[in-house]
């Protein structure tokens, strides 16, 4: 009896069993790549076609002019917005003397200043813009934080300090400046921190916060330490980022001297809130000063929130409140500070743009006097 006998193509799928191409479909991929290929052919083309267009507008004077007129024309309408802000709102000050609050606004400038020669210190002498720069990009920092998110005012600063003429710093080597400053910052008010819960005795809450400040400065300077024996390990230089972050990392000399410069801001502006709180009705009190100072800077390093000036006007709000001072007067108070804070910053970038104007205009008549 024999088997059941196999065919040998058993197992084989039949011709009927495989769906047949049609023309149309075999005809349809090459077209359809071709058409792919061809729109990312005219999108190339289209996108260096625009940036050629930048760059000749750029180097032409009269692209030059008309970037320049933009960009003024975007300032006066951050200005236009910060006035109607401030022009809607309770203006506080018109209780205070006026020479106070003159010295007060003189003080806020010069701590700008020291806040913008410390942030210099974060750079290699390569890459380091001018103290000017960066004095605008803090003062347009301060301009847009009262209309825009939080987070908005470092790319506000990245931005007026690399348009600035002359800035020889990339976009990376600002963002990385800017996360030092952050750490300085921390570093610095460590200190004041510790003496505004020595020096008064308010609620656990105030001091609670007063010491988690303390301890994030004690953190910050552990890291600014450990950073350049990190960043130049075998393990951080195998990788690319690692070898562009090594030759970047400040000198604890250049992490000292940043550290004196943005101390001294931050001295500057709590004298300044001593006057503040004196011609205010509150009293010249330095721990409230201190208190005041300390609540607005851990409000400001918050990763997201409402506005920059409203989210410092409202910590340093809460803080008041909390030791005791008046629901009103601790918001008059707060609401002072972010006024004169955003005016100061805003005469900075404004004497800054005047400055880099008037120059540019003497060098054009030097040129066309040869």
């Amino acid at each position: 009896m024999s088997g059941p006998q196999h065919s040998p193509s058993a197992g084989a799928a039949r011709p009927s069993d495989v769906a047949p191409v049609t023309a149309r479909e075999a005809c349809s991929t090459v077209p359809r790549a071709a058409l792919l290929a061809e729109a990312l052919s005219v999108l190339e083309r289209r996108s260096r076609w625009f940036a050629e267009r930048v760059l000749g507008l750029r180097r032409s004077r009269r692209g030059r002019w008309t970037m320049a007129t933009a960009s003024g024309g975007a300032l006066l309408l951050l200005a236009a917005l910060t006035v109607h802000h401030l022009a809607t709102t309770s203006w506080p000050l018109a209780g205070g003397e006026p020479g106070v609050l003159v010295a007060v606004g003189a003080l806020l400038v010069l701590a700008q200043g020291f806040k913008a020669y410390g942030w210099s210190r974060l750079f290699l002498p390569g890459e380091r813009p001018r103290a000017l720069a960066l004095a605008a990009g803090n003062g347009g920092a301060a301009l847009i934080g009262v209309v825009l998110p939080g987070r908005f005012d470092d790319a506000m600063r990245i931005a007026v300090v690399r348009r600035y003429p002359g800035c020889p710093a990339g976009v990376r080597t600002l963002c990385l400046s800017l996360v030092m400053l952050g750490l300085i910052d921390s570093v610095a008010l460590a200190p004041l921190a510790v003496a505004a819960v020595a020096a008064r005795d308010g609620a656990m809450g105030v001091r609670a916060g007063l010491i988690v400040v303390a301890l994030g400065g004690v953190a910050a300077a552990g890291v600014i330490l450990a950073l350049p024996r990190l960043a130049a390990s075998r393990r951080a230089l195998r990788l690319r980022l690692g070898r562009w972050l090594s030759p970047r990392t400040i000198s604890r000399r250049a992490a000292s001297e940043a550290w004196a410069l943005v101390s001294a801001c931050w001295i500057v502006r709590a004298v300044a809130l001593v006057l503040l709180l004196g011609t205010l009705g509150v009293g010249f009190s330095v721990p409230l000063a201190l208190l005041l100072l300390c609540a607005g800077a851990a409000a400001a390093a918050l990763p997201i929130g409402p506005a920059g000036t409203a989210t410092q006007v409202g910590g340093g709000a809460a803080a008041l409140i909390a030791s005791g001072v008046g629901a009103s007067q601790a918001l008059a108070v707060t609401l002072a500070v972010g006024g004169l804070g955003v005016l100061a910053g805003t005469a900075v970038l404004l004497a800054a743009v005047a400055w880099r104007a008037g120059l540019a205009l003497v060098a054009t008549r030097r040129r066309q006097r040869a």
